[in-house]
C-alpha cells in the first residue's frame, strides 16, 4: 500500500481521499509512475480561480479552455462569460471544477498504465503483471489476401 502524501504531497480535501483510494492497491514503483504522470498533467485549483478572475477583464472562458471543454471556453469568451453570469457561477465552483477535471486526469493515468505497462491496475487483481490473451493461431500464415485459410 503506498502512502498518497509521499508520492503527492500537494493534494488536498476530496482529491487526496481519492487518489490515496487509487493508489492503496499499487506497490510504491507503480505509485511513482502514476503521481509523476497524475502530476504533469491535473490542474491546481488556485490556476483554475485566477483564470476565472481574468474572465472580468475580458478574457472570459480561459479557464474552461485549460480544462478542455473547448467548446464552453469559445462560448464564454464571445459572450463575455455569458453576460459574467457564467463566470460568477465558475467563481463559486472553482474547486469543483478542478475536481472533475483531475479525477478524469486520474482515471485516464490508471487506464494508461494499465494498458501501456503491462499492469492491471484493477483492484480484484492487485496490481499483478497481465499477459496477452492467446489467439489460438500460433503459426500465422499471410496470403497476401483477406480470403481465410482453410
Amino acid at each position: 500500500m503506498a502512502n498518497v502524501l509521499k508520492h503527492l504531497p500537494e493534494l488536498e480535501g476530496m482529491e487526496l481521499g481519492y487518489i490515496q483510494g487509487i493508489l492503496k492497491n499499487m506497490n510504491d514503483d507503480q505509485a511513482h509512475m502514476f503521481a509523476q504522470v497524475y502530476r504533469a498533467r491535473r490542474k491546481d485549483s488556485q490556476m483554475v480561480l485566477i483564470l476565472t478572475l481574468l474572465g472580468f477583464f475580458g478574457f472570459a472562458g480561459l479557464h474552461r479552455f485549460i480544462l478542455g471543454q473547448i467548446g464552453l471556453g469559445i462560448l464564454y469568451f464571445f459572450t463575455v462569460g455569458l453576460c459574467f453570469i457564467g463566470t460568477i457561477v465558475d467563481l463559486v465552483n472553482y474547486k469543483s471544477l478542478a475536481y472533475e477535471f483531475n479525477m478524469k486526469v486520474a482515471h485516464e493515468t490508471l487506464s494508461m498504465m494499465s494498458n501501456g505497462y503491462g499492469y492491471n491496475m484493477d483492484s480484484t487483481y492487485g496490481g499483478t503483471p497481465t499477459t496477452p490473451p492467446h489467439t489460438g493461431n500460433t503459426d500465422p500464415q499471410n496470403t497476401g489476401n483477406n480470403e481465410p485459410i482453410v
